[in-house]
Parts: structure tokens; sequence; C-alpha cells
């Protein structure tokens, strides 16, 4: 997922935070917001505020950053854990299909081979004697018999090895993961688990039974999972089971995977570990700060 950046904090109303705690920080303010159920990923409402000693070249320049409510589930039972806030512009910003798509396609030419090669005429193994002479037999002039146009010979412009691959700024790569997340969030179609998302069994009966009673199988859309790293039986169970839905770690997916199926379903590891890694067009101005002291 490129380079690293450093991590936007993010706060949680019971637990530590991902984040480590930096020397020189600041007191700063932020809205806490409600929701109107008590388990939802829906947009949130304006709350209270509280505060939290943070760094203070780890925030934008405005004074307040808005902020919005996740629910973590126990996996696989999806029994509601703790809420946990993350910055509103990681988790809740607009919809931008032009973004989305420009990513979509740089994924896509980044995956093409582009090996294909063909033989052109230079390349034919034969003798570059010509067929007969030029004039006197009254036919159509020929050259040697690796020419395109006969069997055997080379091809008129054929593939060669060539790289397909496109450019695309970091900041708007960037941007576009964290808006993928943004409309699964929108929609209520993220769900955050706890770390460590296995199952007890590597059967994928059991896998089956689970999507089934959560809505998450063939019938609903099917499902991606995303976990920090491999787990074993997820993994083996969902190897049969590709009608229900995909897994996959932080370092397989990609933003076509957060659009292509029904939900996420995504470890709280490995959604902090995607949001810290994709958000350079965020931390412009923490570089100026940086490079000032």
């Amino acid at each position: 997922m490129g380079s690293k950046y450093l991590l936007r904090p993010l706060r949680v109303l019971s637990g530590p935070g991902i984040c480590p705690r930096i020397a020189g920080s600041a007191r700063m303010q932020y809205h806490s917001p409600l929701t109107s159920r008590s388990i939802t990923t829906e947009t949130p409402s304006a709350g209270s505020n509280f505060t939290d000693t943070v760094s203070s070249t780890l925030f934008d320049s405005s004074p307040t950053t808005p902020t919005v409510l996740t629910t973590i589930y126990d996996f696989p039972t999806m029994e509601p854990l703790e809420f946990a806030e993350y910055p509103s512009n990681h988790l809740h910003l607009p919809l931008r299909r032009d973004i989305l798509h420009k990513a979509v396609v740089y994924e896509g030419d980044m995956t093409r081979q582009g090996t294909a090669s063909t033989k052109w005429r230079d390349d034919v193994h034969g003798s570059g004697r010509k067929l007969y002479p030029q004039k006197g037999t009254g036919r159509a002039r020929a050259g040697d018999k690796k020419s395109p146009i006969r069997r055997g010979g080379g091809v008129a412009f054929g593939p060669k090895p060539r790289d397909f691959s496109t450019e695309l700024p970091r900041k708007i790569y960037d941007l576009a993961w964290r808006t993928a997340l943004s409309y699964r969030y929108r929609r209520g179609e993220l769900l955050v688990v706890a770390d460590g998302a296995d199952i007890e069994y590597p059967k994928t009966r059991f896998v089956k039974q689970i999507f089934e009673k959560n809505h998450w199988g063939n019938a609903d859309g099917r499902s991606l999972v995303v976990t920090e790293s491999f787990r074993t039986n997820l993994f083996r169970a969902l190897r049969h089971a590709g009608e229900e839905g995909r897994v996959l770690t932080t370092d397989q997916v990609d933003v076509k995977d957060l659009l292509e199926l029904g939900r996420v379903i995504i470890e709280r590891s490995a959604l902090d570990s995607i949001l810290r890694e994709h958000q350079s067009d965020l931390l412009g101005g923490i570089r100026s700060v940086v490079a000032q002291q």
C-alpha cells in the first residue's frame, strides 16, 4: 500500500488508542457525535464536547476536527463490544465517482501483465532470399518467405511486451481509498470487528452458517472480509465458498475489492492500517510544520 505515513490518531471511548502519545502535545476540542441507534454506522448528529491530549502536528490547522462513531463487534458472534471514533475525513467523505473510477482504472492497469509477444518477419527463422525474380515470371512481385502475408511468416503489427501501467498522484489514490471506505460507512455496509477475526473450525459449512445468519452470503450480495494477517481457519473455510464471499489481508485488498461486493467486514487493526497508509493528502500541513522545526 505504498510508503509509510504518520497515523492520524483514532480515539476510542474505551480501551487504548492505536497511536502512541507523542511529546509536545496540545489540548484540543472535539465533537463527540450521538447516533439515533445504539449500534450503528450511520451519519452522526451533533453532540457534546470532550478533550483529549494529542500531538498538535498530527492534526489539520482547523481548531476542531469532526469525528464519527463506529461500533466494534465481536467475530463471529457479532456482539457489540465498544464504540470507536474516527475523523470524518477518514470515514465520512462525500462520494466522488470520478476519484473512484481513476483508482479502479489505475489498479487494473497495474495488474496487466503485458507479456504477449509475437514474431515480426525479422524474428522468424528462415532465409531472406527472394522467392523468385522480380520480373519475367508473370506473377506478382514477392519478397522472402517470412513476409507477413505468407503462412509461417511474421505477424504484422502484433503485440510486443509492454508496460500498461499508468500514473496516478499518490494523494488522489489515497483519497480514493478513504472515499471507498466512507461510501461503505455511510450506507451502513462497513462492519468493524475486533482483531483476531477467525472461526473455530476450518469448515466451509460452518462459515456458510455464519454468513447466512448475519445475512452476508450470496442471497444478500456476498461479503468481503479483510484481516490484518492470515487467519488459517477462516481462509481455509472460505476457500471453497466463493459464492458467499471473499477474505483478503490488508496486503491483498485494493479499492476495487472494497466496492464490488455487498459489504465489508474488516478487522479494526486492518482498518487502522489502511487509514494510516492512505492519508498523504492530509499531511501537507504537517510536513511544513515538521520542516520548520
